[in-house]
């Protein structure tokens, strides 16, 4: 994850580099069921309205849990499918809060209403992230369901009229990156405090429907209005969290933005990407899926390292035979071609894996969804920004 707002905050009040540090273990994003009452065209986890065999029951899941404290792991992201859907979501989300973990919920938002809205306040969730891929006709579209973005804004305002903290998720594809302004507007009518923007990965239904990821050209508009809007944000005083996701050059493409706008605060602004670091699959970020397998991320579910019935969870983290594993956790990463030679390898970490692996069945081929031009990534083109590089 990118947060934007952060980098934003830091160009206009530099501080200290400091020591860099990392959590104790990796924040675990965990598909707690696979069935969801949407079919949405993105979806990395094929979800349908069903119910899928095998999945772990509450008592595995609350052991797991166990597991995972004693580990380190300092938050907990609930998903799916839609994790409302799931038989006990509110004693599994009660026994996370017992023992202090950050919880999110990761929701499509359609089924929060009034039936459910009083128990969703009550788990006291840390954070509710809501998915909207555009403006009425565009999400229903996306979401395969009339109606779909209706129910989605009802459960967003729920949300915050019951005092839970709430955000929207943009999964951004050729298709709706001109629904991007409108989403700015909603941000503002809704007066919502924060925006995830993830670019599009290849996984599940996402890797099927690839042909609709969004072209270099109109990822780099996107990138530059959503820069704009949150450097307005930062320097007219407000607090709102603008972050993203699955594509981890959005640093080296802000350095690019902060070459042209600000070359005094380059340097400062360098060593605070790099600290950052770009792309923490395997290290920072895991995954649990439906049925107990753990993966790298969320978009690695064909690449299994091993199952939490068979081994806890933190035996197969901390297990760096595997090569996949050996090679997420190298610095740097064995990567090819242009993520290679790249001059930022320090600051985007070779990018997103899965991406590679998924076009070539080479998880260390370039990434071919970095957006930046070869003189962009070239030995000191930072320096060379304010003349050359283009937005």
């Amino acid at each position: 994850m990118f947060r934007v707002s952060q980098f934003m905050q830091e160009l206009a009040h530099p501080t200290p580099l400091g020591r860099k540090r990392r959590p104790p273990a990796p924040v675990v994003i965990w598909n707690l069921v696979r069935r969801c009452n949407l079919a949405c065209k993105h979806c990395y986890t094929t979800s349908a309205d069903r119910n899928f065999p095998g999945e772990l029951d509450t008592a595995d899941i609350l052991d797991v849990m166990d597991d995972l404290k004693a580990f380190g792991v300092p938050a907990l992201i609930l998903s799916g499918g839609e994790p409302l859907l799931r038989p006990g979501i509110f004693e599994i989300t009660a026994h996370a809060k017992e023992l202090g973990f950050y919880v999110a919920l990761s929701s499509n938002g359609t089924l929060i209403d009034q039936t459910n809205i009083d128990r969703i306040a009550a788990a006291n969730y840390d954070y509710v992230g809501i998915s909207i891929d555009g403006i009425k006709d565009t999400h229903d579209t996306f979401r395969r369901k009339a109606g779909a973005f209706d129910r989605a804004l009802n459960g967003v305002r729920l949300c915050k009229s019951n005092g839970i903290k709430v955000g929207l998720r943009f999964t951004v594809t050729q298709d709706n990156a001109h629904e991007l302004e409108r989403m700015m507007q909603l941000l503002d009518d809704e007066e919502i405090d924060k925006f995830y923007l993830s670019h599009l990965n290849y996984g599940g239904r996402g890797n099927r429907n690839r042909k609709t990821d969004a072209a270099l050209q109109t990822t780099r508009e996107v990138m530059d209005h959503l820069f704009e809007v949150c450097w307005t944000d930062t320097t007219n005083g407000h607090k709102r969290e603008f972050v993203t996701g699955n594509n981890d050059a959005d640093g080296v493409y802000l350095l690019h933005w902060i070459a042209r706008r600000f070359p005094e605060r380059l340097g400062h602004m360098r060593a605070k990407l790099a600290q950052w670091g770009g792309n923490a699959s395997g290290i920072d970020i895991a995954n649990i899926d439906n049925l107990g397998n753990v993966h790298p991320d969320t978009f690695w579910w064909h690449y299994t390292l091993g199952n939490v019935r068979e081994r806890p969870f933190s035996a197969i983290w901390s297990d760096h035979g595997d090569p996949l594993m050996a090679g997420l956790n190298s610095r740097p990463r064995p990567l090819k071609g242009r993520c290679a030679e790249c001059a930022y390898l320090d600051i985007c970490g070779g990018n997103t894996r899965v991406r590679a692996h998924q076009m070539t069945g080479d998880a260390w081929a370039e990434d071919p969804g970095c957006y930046l031009y070869d003189e962009e990534i070239a030995i000191g083109a930072d320096e060379r920004a304010p003349a050359t590089v283009t937005g």
